[in-house]
């Protein structure tokens, strides 16, 4: 079956970023191309850090920038974690994590995460007694969680952060709704071990430009050194960033979109017998499905030109992570599923 491929397999932005976006690059002068930024002159280390600086009111000195989230955070790991040191990780989370914990010898040791009827949640008791038991060196907080979606309220979030003392925390928001920054500056100005993560590859559709950046805390001051640019950094990716952020209605909007789809999801899925379907406070959902159909499953989208995140991980292989894509995608998702279990795969 010829078709068109369509990825929905690693939470890209299918949507694609704001039309101010491609007007950047239509009218870029490319004269900027060819030198370094001069920034520093202002004594900034860049006009974007400077504008985050200015939306969240963080001071710009304790903006971090970096190529794409993970970049920051395997930095992060790399300037902190020694040998045979501890990271605490989310159960249940991003592989990645434990990847760089490895490679600088460090040991990684999962906190639970518990399973409600429809969503995930994180044990609140049980982090905090993981992290007096094991004291650890660090401790990332993903929120919401890849791949299962679910995120820490507010206070549960302040609750364990205080709890987390004398650690060096990470708070992984890379599929965090970027209008919402109120609680960013009393965080980091009041947890001095704290480094907040985010990046433009998800919520502003710009993951091909691998733009990331963070929120430190007072005492990670030897992180401002080892990340930050000499030279400045991408002058036109900033100007693209600039524009995403210039540009909060159509973000809004396409936000709108995904939560609608959301609840097709929820509601369509969810009444196939066999499959549970996971709230999810990001732009992707989990799924649960027999593990019988996980294959045939499979090929059947695939025929059909719909690529989707058949899990394979010791505690999720029976799972499906579908990206949310455009109204138009999503449909194609919940109507190809169904049909598979209408009996058009025989």
């Amino acid at each position: 079956m010829s078709t068109k491929t369509i990825y929905l397999d690693r939470n890209e932005n299918n949507y694609g970023p704001a039309p101010a976006c491609f007007a950047v690059l239509k009218n870029a002068d490319l004269s900027d191309l060819s030198w370094y930024d001069r920034s520093f002159t202002s004594g900034i280390k860049s006009i974007l850090s400077a504008r985050i600086a200015r939306d969240t009111g963080v001071d710009e000195s304790r903006v971090l920038l970096g190529y794409g989230a993970e970049n920051i955070l395997k930095q992060t790991v790399q300037c902190y974690l020694r040998k045979d040191a501890k990271l605490l990780v989310p159960a249940y989370s991003w592989w990645y994590y434990k990847l760089i914990a490895s490679e600088v010898g460090g040991v990684s040791v999962e906190y639970p995460l518990t399973i409600g009827r429809d969503r995930f949640c994180y044990d609140l008791q049980g982090m905090m007694e993981v992290y007096r038991r094991e004291k650890p060196a660090m401790v990332f907080v993903s929120t919401p969680n890849n791949p299962t979606g679910n995120a820490l309220a507010l206070p549960d979030l302040k609750r364990v952060l205080a709890t987390f003392n004398d650690a060096i925390v990470v708070m992984d928001e890379a599929y965090a709704y970027h209008g919402t920054v109120d609680y960013i500056k009393d965080l980091v100005d009041a947890l001095p071990n704290l480094l907040i993560v985010r990046t433009f590859s998800k919520y502003y559709a710009l993951a091909g430009m691998r733009i990331g950046f963070a929120f430190m805390g007072a005492n990670l001051t030897a992180l401002s050194q080892y990340i930050n640019r000499y030279l400045g950094y991408h002058r036109l990716s900033e100007e693209v960033a600039l524009a995403a952020l210039d540009s909060p209605e159509y973000y809004r909007e396409i936000t709108g979109y995904m939560t609608e789809d959301k609840e097709a999801y929820y509601a369509e899925l969810g009444s196939i017998p066999g499959w549970r379907v996971f709230k999810s406070e990001a732009n992707f959902i989990l799924t649960e499905i027999p593990f019988r159909d996980k294959e045939p499953l499979q090929a059947f989208l695939k025929e059909r030109g719909l690529i989707l995140k058949f899990m394979n991980e010791p505690l999720l292989n029976s799972h499906i992570r579908i990206t949310l894509g455009t109204r138009e995608e999503n449909r194609m998702v919940i109507d190809a599923i169904k049909a598979y279990y209408a009996g058009e795969h025989a």
